[in-house]
């Protein structure tokens, strides 16, 4: 089921102000380690086109983003994850893949897959073969995440967003990264296909403007500047 993402680059203070509101009225996604929310690392993929970016940068309609992705520094729980975009709606699929399927994955290698289509191992595989997919961008970031069941809405906080380009360390701990600075910050609203008015009231802050906002574009470009 695709469901609708929609994103707000954020200032240091639209993003304490927002939080606070979601604090008072939403119960925080009970996976999160803590107050402060959790780390997500992600390890991108693209091909030797670099067609994931390119569709990114020309707004192609329809879009994959490939990406391996830990939490909080830790390869307890390795998820590997496609995600598709159609406008503002996405659809990601996702499923949990051990140690050793990380790194063939990153050495350029498949992995046993179920010929499915709704199998993300299936469309990696895919692509490994047919369009020499590889790693290119580790991202990473801290996120504090709220939801609300009516709707299935699920309101996140991402703060810190910084880039490395040292693919093969990837799950390592001793990563050094370079910080986007002025983009950073980013909220962003999922749902499935409604959203309480309520919560559209808690989120308004007059000057807050959608936006387009890629975290693998931006941390692409920030690693090939460097």
């Amino acid at each position: 089921m695709y469901r609708v993402e929609d994103k707000y680059n954020c200032s240091a203070a639209e993003l304490i102000t927002l939080q606070s509101r979601m604090e008072a009225v939403l119960r925080p996604d009970v996976n999160e380690g803590g107050p402060e929310g959790y780390r997500i690392t992600s390890l991108y993929f693209d091909d030797f086109a670099d067609s994931c970016l390119r569709d990114t940068e020309d707004g192609v309609n329809r879009r994959n983003k490939y990406r391996i992705r830990i939490y909080n520094d830790s390869l307890d729980v390795i998820k590997l994850e496609v995600k598709t975009k159609q406008d503002n709606r996405i659809l990601k699929r996702s499923r949990s893949i051990s140690i050793a399927d990380m790194k063939r994955l990153m050495n350029g290698e498949g992995i046993e897959d179920t010929a499915s289509g709704d199998d993300p191992a299936t469309l990696f595989n895919l692509a490994i073969k047919t369009q020499g997919l590889r790693p290119r961008v580790i991202v990473t970031y801290e996120r504090k995440a709220y939801v609300y069941e009516p709707g299935n809405v699920r309101i996140t906080f991402d703060r810190n967003v910084r880039a490395s380009g040292r693919v093969e360390a990837f799950g390592e701990k001793n990563i050094s990264y370079d910080f986007l600075q002025e983009c950073d910050k980013v909220l962003e609203v999922k749902y499935d296909e409604f959203i309480p008015d309520f919560l559209l009231q808690l989120l308004e802050l007059g000057n807050m403007q959608q936006s387009a906002y890629s975290k693998y574009q931006l941390c692409r470009e920030r690693v090939d500047l460097t």
